[in-house]
């Protein structure tokens, strides 16, 4: 086996058939994005050279951009000051051994395999005026005429929206983190345990030093998939009322198949993938210190 993976031809055999998909379905497509996006383009007619027209639109002249990226970032906050730390939790007290354990593991993670179309439905419901569940908790409380429209007011459409969206992939956050602690050899702990550490110290001079490796990996996934969210914002509100829950994704599909700007549509589509890769850049920098001190651990 070793000798056969020694072979370059061989291991080019493996790796060819995923790297033909990758550039065709990622790169490829990447690069005349960021053509197009030098161009007025309608998608049928003449394109024409505008240079970074569509970017100083996008960053000068479009309020709705702007809001969007805002909308974005705060989807970011919430998820890595909400959802990541509740997934962290809850990672620290399943890998202890708690009873019944594989089910809350399963409970957690049901979230995650369900269409997002189905959550979005599911929260729609539950944010209806009339008979949410919210509003008909409130009712319940003594507020009996209580009947807030909670996804048709700007002020709270795109908070509504971030709840599920933070909601949906706690279960995804915490098995990984789960199967990041479970790998920690016991060997640690039972040094810590003889030492007579508490569980806070075990947990922070411990756990999460090892964990760095796994943390980098969620928040990145965290960032990186709230910059780029869409399917579940669009259900809820389709970036509504007046833009107020527009996020770059959603303003990049109406730019692109409902008004047919192609080339400000394939502008906003790059700066997504980009902005993508400055922050997994940044935080991989910002954890390279962490990562060397778990390996030398």
């Amino acid at each position: 086996m070793n000798n056969m993976l020694g072979k370059k031809r061989n291991v080019a055999c493996f790796v060819l058939p995923a790297l033909i998909l990758f550039v065709s379905f990622s790169i490829i497509p990447l690069i005349i994005s960021g053509i197009y996006s030098f161009f007025q383009y309608d998608g049928i007619g003449k394109m024409n050279f505008i240079g970074l027209g569509n970017y100083i639109r996008m960053f000068l002249e479009d309020r709705h951009f702007i809001k969007a990226v805002t909308n974005s970032l705060i989807l970011v906050g919430a998820s890595l000051l909400i959802q990541l730390p509740i997934s962290l939790i809850l990672a620290m007290v399943l890998a202890r051994g708690v009873k019944g354990e594989q089910f809350f593991r399963t409970v957690y993670f049901l979230p995650v395999v369900i269409s997002s179309m189905v959550i979005g439905q599911l929260w729609m419901k539950m944010f209806n005026s009339d008979y949410g569940l919210l509003n008909g908790l409130i009712r319940a409380m003594g507020y009996s005429k209580f009947n807030y429209s909670w996804l048709s007011n700007p002020e709270t459409a795109f908070l509504s929206t971030v709840v599920p969206a933070v909601w949906q992939y706690i279960g995804y956050h915490m098995l990984i983190f789960y199967a990041g602690i479970k790998s920690i050899s016991p060997d640690y702990y039972e040094a810590a345990q003889i030492d007579g550490a508490s569980k806070w110290q075990v947990n922070t001079k411990i756990t999460l030093p090892l964990l760095a490796p796994v943390v980098k990996t969620c928040v990145i996934f965290s960032i990186t998939g709230s910059l780029r969210a869409f399917d579940l914002i669009y259900v809820m509100t389709g970036g509504g009322p007046n833009h107020a829950s527009e996020v770059p994704a959603t303003l990049m599909y109406n730019n692109l198949f409902r008004k047919g700007l192609y080339g400000y549509g394939s502008a906003q589509a790059f700066f997504i993938v980009v902005e993508c890769l400055i922050f997994t850049f940044i935080v991989s920098r910002l954890f390279k210190k962490a990562e060397e001190n778990a390996s030398a651990i």
